[in-house]
């Protein structure tokens, strides 16, 4: 990872809350952080990080905005007012205590506008708290870059028409849905780097899960904050087990259980069963449920199936979607066969958000195969490498490729 990547996760959301507690205009405030992170990039690699990043950041940024605000005509002499009576040193001295106060839940609750769409609220959120790129939120919403940049500038244009601001939460709960959103396909996002010889992108997913803490720390009596975390913790128990010795995909079915950390499936375990009997179920809590029943598993076969299309069809009910539906699809595969699951997994294919990507045809080449399409099946296996980005990921799908190309040649024979 390199120095930037490295401070824009740390230190940005600090930065930024420091700043819009001080003049509240987002857009400005983002710019100002980027030009510091910049000018970091610039000296550190060949002067050192200073003793106290955040405070070296935060005193660039301020000196950067300020220079900008008066350069505003329009607003010159208030400008040269607040220049006077707030200097950048005096706002680093304002802001001492920014160092050992951590604001990304208040940066990710500020993001959360009022005004904006619920797509444009968790898309400037991952912009803000985590810094991912156009390319990186767009693969997460399976739509084009373009169309990422046009979410982007349209939220930063209604922020503009409700004065630049951002208006803090009236409740603590008013924008959880949203906050729980963004944790959630920001945990997502770590879990497949498109573009990357990497499988995970373990800083992402450590980062989600350490607002997940603090969120549920913060909110201990909502149950569906208590689902994300134990959702993220029962799937980050079985990341070992999801790269071989050598660094290879290794899909559920032939995992190795006994590398699973069992110690934060019991914390999962835990905050689900606490939260389940104490308010309405909803779709984390489901998500969580789910991965409880895969955990706490033996072997694949072993694993209660018939629970977990149960758990689906509920899910599915609440939150449908592309991605819900493949994942019900293949434990419907184990419990009533691949031909009902098939069925499942036909109407997916004219889904614009999934014909871009490769999972669909991962999905359905396995369950091809049980049925006997072999033909069918090396067709969606390469259509998926065509689209897979991940070079794990597609090395896993290369090997199905060759292994089942062999099969089809021998037939021939």
């Amino acid at each position: 990872m390199t120095t930037s990547e490295d401070v824009w996760r740390r230190e940005s959301p600090h930065i930024l809350a420091a700043l819009m507690r001080r003049f509240g205009d987002f857009a400005a405030c983002e710019d100002a952080v980027q030009e510091a992170l910049f000018e970091a990039s610039q000296q550190w690699p060949t002067k050192g990080v200073p003793d106290k990043p955040r405070g070296w950041l935060l005193r660039v940024a301020s000196r950067r905005l300020i220079d900008a605000k008066r350069q505003d005509g329009s607003r010159l002499e208030r400008e040269r007012r607040v220049f006077s009576r707030d200097r950048p040193d005096q706002i680093v001295i304002a802001e001492a205590a920014l160092e050992n106060r951590d604001s990304s839940l208040q940066v990710l609750a500020l993001c959360c506008h009022p005004s904006l769409s619920p797509d444009a609220q968790v898309t400037l959120t991952l912009r803000a708290v985590l810094g991912l790129s156009t390319d990186q939120i767009a693969a997460l919403y399976l739509i084009p870059s373009a169309t990422a940049g046009q979410r982007i500038s349209r939220a930063k244009s209604t922020i503009d028409e409700n004065g630049r601001h951002f208006p803090r939460p009236e409740t603590t709960t008013e924008r959880l849905p949203a906050m729980l959103h963004a944790l959630y396909l920001m945990y997502t996002a770590g879990h497949s780097r498109p573009n990357s010889d990497d499988l995970f992108d373990q800083a992402v997913t450590d980062e989600a899960i350490r607002l997940a803490r603090l969120l549920h720390a913060a909110l201990p009596d909502e149950t569906e904050t208590a689902g994300l975390l134990a959702l993220m913790l029962l799937s980050e128990a079985r990341r070992p087990g999801r790269r071989s010795h050598a660094g290879e995909l290794v899909t559920l079915r032939n995992q190795d259980r006994k590398r699973w950390n069992s110690t934060l499936v019991s914390e999962g375990v835990s905050l689900l069963e606490a939260a389940l009997p104490t308010g309405p179920v909803g779709a984390y809590q489901l998500q969580a449920a789910i991965s409880a029943v895969h955990s706490e598993a033996a072997t694949w076969e072993e694993t209660d199936w018939p629970q977990i299309v149960e758990l689906y069809s509920m899910l599915a009910r609440i939150a449908p979607s592309p991605t819900v539906t493949l994942n019900y699809a293949v434990a419907v595969s184990e419990v009533h066969g691949p031909r009902a699951a098939l069925e499942m997994l036909e109407p997916l294919l004219a889904d614009k958000r999934m014909s871009r990507s490769h999972r669909l045809h991962a999905v359905r080449a396995p369950i091809l195969e049980a049925l006997g399409d072999s033909a069918e099946a090396l067709t969606a296996y390469r259509t998926a490498s065509r689209l897979c980005t991940n070079v794990p990921e597609q090395r896993y799908i290369n090997a199905q490729i060759t292994r089942l190309s062999d099969e089809v040649t021998s037939d021939k024979i």
